[in-house]
């Protein structure tokens, strides 16, 4: 997981920088994965913002276990185990998403009362695919069993929400 940007990922990291300066206030705070391809995107919007980068392995990206860095042409299909959600089970030794939620909730906890005891106003939040949806279903108000897969997230781009203690 800790492959730096290309040149292509650098510059829509610097153009996810330009549209974040538009959306936000200068100093806004920006929360990172602490993996190097978040911190490399999230390094240009806190310079846009003359602010500091907060990295947090909570924000990192699903753990997958066994099939890390595996193409889809090499997984073998798995049965989903009887009684069982298919969002709380933990493939191939990794996270399920359930425990990708309790990251999230943790992280949005101390988030909360990140700015002397209150939620700050607004937060640039800097992380990975998957976790990035159950951090928005979360926000959203819905489980980590409501993920939408259908939501498109591309490198670079720039997603808002608002939340009770500001905006997102």
């Amino acid at each position: 997981m800790d492959v730096p940007l290309s040149p292509l990922g650098r510059d829509q990291a610097t153009a996810a920088a330009s549209t974040v300066a538009g959306l936000v206030d200068r100093s806004t705070p920006v929360f990172s994965s602490d993996q190097d391809r978040a911190l490399q995107t999230a390094a240009p919007i806190a310079a846009a913002l003359a602010s500091t980068i907060h990295p947090d392995p909570r924000l990192r990206e699903q753990d997958l276990g066994r099939m890390e860095g595996l193409t889809p042409d090499q997984l073998t299909p798995e049965p989903i185990p009887e009684g069982v959600d298919i969002a709380d089970v933990r493939w191939a030794g990794g996270e399920s998403l359930a425990d990708v939620a309790a990251r999230s909730r943790s992280f949005l906890a101390d988030l909360a009362v990140s700015e002397n005891g209150h939620a700050p106003d607004q937060a640039v939040i800097v992380g990975h695919g998957d976790a990035l949806r159950v951090l928005i279903a979360l926000l959203d108000g819905r489980s980590h069993r409501e993920c939408d897969f259908n939501l498109v997230l591309g490198n670079g781009d720039v997603i808002t929400r608002t939340w009770p203690g500001g905006s997102a």
